[in-house]
């Protein structure tokens, strides 16, 4: 646990990779334009957190597994794609992975560098080494053979018995066509672009989605003086981090084990309410379906406040309602406002792109790349076939059904299942 950096010069030295080791195991067979690795073991697609959850778990029961990732360093999204001032919006004892627990020392709510640093590693304690660079475009069980058969745009393949996608529901951003948008004159970017506010000092910024993301990054540029708008197209639940000096996903957690899921959300309810006041009187309407049982029936997930609602109530972020179409200076909104913004910054998610490249509908939906099956249901399909980091539940999720597909291919190799 010692060998965890909190350097943040550190972070990417689990980036490289030797394919040495990786050839030691895999039979290649070359032709004039493409060679095959047929391994013996579970291939993973996807080098983030969950792969390397479900890798470690083989790896604790003497199952060796090939991690293939599209990037060229280990959980790209993290280290990539995120702002700077992110953290854990969990405590750390509902973030780690399967077998090795966050050091000590670490904070509650560690920060995006400390959890990379935790994730490099895991990866030296369990040996996980990916093939970087590589992209999988296609995936398809062979009927004559009975093996899932993986093409890489290098023009390499794979076949294996048991295929995991562990490419997450955060693989792409997701961008929505908003009326306009390709008329404005501004910079306008996705969330996954967005480092700090830093760039846009003094900038008038709209940020499009009311998540944590949109509600962190709106907090980020009012920390550093722009002058950020938040847009609220629909209802969102506004909870603070922690209630009753407990985080409130651990009380939730603790109060779920004797109380009925109502009952826990008229209790998170009062005391938000008790703490935040009516969000309703700032433009942040709450569901009628509590935060719990709505999480529960949609996945989507409330919002932990970390300060943003008390900049909104002393005015210096602003809250508007849903975009009618974006202009050449700004916005329109739907209730006949009309304002100027330099930057205009979709806080809009990311979504799975499993679609894309599995050739399977048995157990991911077309639709949206999810599994099919909600939770605790959707991590097994047919025919070797796995789903880890699916769950809408975060890296508990992820971990959960880690340790469920180990389990599995384990009974699979003696012959069990």
């Amino acid at each position: 646990m010692d060998r965890i950096d909190t350097d943040e010069n550190k972070n990417n030295n689990y980036v490289r990779h030797e394919e040495a080791e990786e050839e030691s195991s895999c039979r290649f067979f070359k032709s004039m334009k493409k060679k095959v690795c047929d391994f013996a073991g579970p291939i993973i697609v996807g080098a983030g957190p969950s792969g390397f959850a479900v890798a470690a778990c083989f790896k604790s029961r003497g199952i060796e597994s090939l991690i293939l990732e599209r990037a060229h360093c280990a959980a790209s999204l993290w280290r990539l794609k995120t702002y700077d001032r992110l953290r854990l919006h969990l405590p750390k004892s509902f973030c780690e992975l399967p077998l090795m627990p966050f050091p000590a020392a670490l904070p509650r709510y560690p920060t995006k560098r400390q959890f990379l640093s935790y994730l490099d590693a895991y990866a030296a304690e369990f040996g996980l080494r990916p093939r970087f660079g590589v992209a999988v475009v296609s995936a398809e069980r062979d009927a004559s053979t009975g093996l899932w058969r993986l093409r890489a745009d290098s023009g390499e393949e794979f076949t294996t018995r048991w295929l995991v996608v562990a490419t997450g529901e955060n693989a792409e951003p997701a961008v929505p066509r908003i009326p306009g948008m390709p008329s404005f004159l501004g910079p306008a970017l996705h969330t996954s672009a967005y480092r700090s506010g830093e760039a846009y000092r003094g900038k008038r910024v709209l940020v499009v989605g009311c998540g944590n993301s949109g509600m962190e990054v709106a907090l980020d540029l009012c920390d550093y003086n722009a002058i950020p708008t938040i847009v609220v197209r629909d209802t969102v639940h506004i909870l603070p981090r922690e209630m009753l000096g407990q985080s409130t996903f651990g009380l939730s957690m603790w109060l779920l084990k004797w109380l009925p899921v109502r009952t826990v959300d008229r209790l998170l309810l009062i005391v938000a309410r008790l703490m935040l006041g009516d969000t309703a009187r700032l433009g942040l309407p709450r569901p009628k379906l509590g935060p719990l049982e709505l999480k529960s029936l949609t996945g989507k997930t409330p919002v932990l406040d970390v300060g943003t609602l008390a900049n909104i109530k002393s005015g210096y972020i602003k809250v508007r309602p849903a975009i009618k179409r974006i202009t050449e200076k700004g916005a329109e909104f739907v209730n006949g406002r009309i304002e100027e913004f330099d930057v205009i910054i979709l806080a809009t998610g990311y979504k799975s792109n499993v679609p894309r490249w599995l050739k399977e509908s048995d157990l991911f939906s077309e639709e949206d790349g999810l599994p099919r099956k909600p939770f605790p249901n959707g991590w097994k399909g047919q025919n070797g076939l796995y789903a880890v980091g699916f769950t809408k539940r975060g890296l508990l999720g992820a971990s959960l059904d880690a340790v469920r597909i180990a389990q599995d291919v384990e009974l699979c190799l003696q012959g069990r299942e």
